[in-house]
């Protein structure tokens, strides 16, 4: 199986960073190490493999996470993303000077540092290779991106293609223009609009249950007059899903 994207946290404020993680390994991310200076950084960067560095620009140390992003362009052939509160002029032009890969203003949801990773790093590998590797991925995305096999369907995830069987989805929730697929112990960000996913899945068992939710009906644990319980999960309903769950729990 291929190796995760091993990730390298820098920053100061200890909730933060530890959120940060929480987000990133729920992803599916390795996280190398979680440190708070400049001076750790580089440790971890000499000791350990490293694919991406997530930095704070303001750090509990004389060095600032911008000479960390420089230390990092002289000394590895890696992307990083600047993570700050500071979006101001100043700040963005002087992060700029060291060419990051991303930068990514606090306060942000998992979709945003999903969103902000998962391009860096197909960005990085698309120059470092000139895009050789890009049009290669573009490729395979055309080919098995939500793949539909008679009982599963094939979903990406970071640059594997995961085969899920239909009966263990448990319901896929739209968020903007990504959809979060659910299954008993993973989460899976795949781009599709709701109603082009409902396509791809059996008619039988997966029904849209409300504007932003697909559900299994397998799966449903409990209902009341607005909601239905999948896992823990307290899904709304629409008035027409309401109906047609009792009419199918009646026949």
């Amino acid at each position: 199986m291929e190796q995760p994207i091993r990730i390298l946290i820098v920053e100061d404020n200890v909730i933060i960073a530890d959120d940060m993680q929480s987000m990133l390994e729920e992803i599916g991310y390795e996280i190398v190490d979680n440190v708070i200076v400049y001076e750790q950084a580089v440790e971890v960067l000499k000791n350990k493999e490293v694919d991406l560095v997530l930095i704070d620009i303001i750090l509990a140390s004389d060095k600032t996470g911008i000479d960390l992003g420089k230390h990092i362009r002289e000394n590895y052939n890696i992307p990083f993303i600047f993570v700050t509160s500071n979006s101001d002029r100043a700040t963005v032009e002087n992060a700029k000077t060291v060419k990051p890969n991303g930068y990514l203003v606090k306060p942000f949801e998992q979709q945003d540092l999903y969103t902000s990773i998962e391009i860096a790093l197909s960005n990085f590998t698309s120059v470092k290779n000139n895009g050789a590797v890009e049009n290669q991925e573009e490729e395979d995305d055309r080919l098995m991106s939500n793949k539909v096999l008679k009982d599963s369907i094939f979903v990406k995830k970071q640059h594997l293609y995961y085969r899920i069987q239909f009966g263990d989805i448990q319901f896929i929730k739209a968020d903007n223009v990504y959809l979060e697929v659910n299954t008993v112990d993973k989460k899976f960000l795949v781009r599709s609009p709701l109603k082009d996913y409902l396509e791809k899945l059996p008619q039988q068992k997966f029904y849209r249950a409300h504007k932003s939710y697909i559900v299994n009906v397998d799966h449903i644990d409990a209902i009341n007059s607005k909601d239905i319980l999948i896992n823990n999960t307290l899904i709304p309903i629409s008035k027409e899903f309401k109906e047609f769950i009792i009419s199918a729990m009646n026949s």
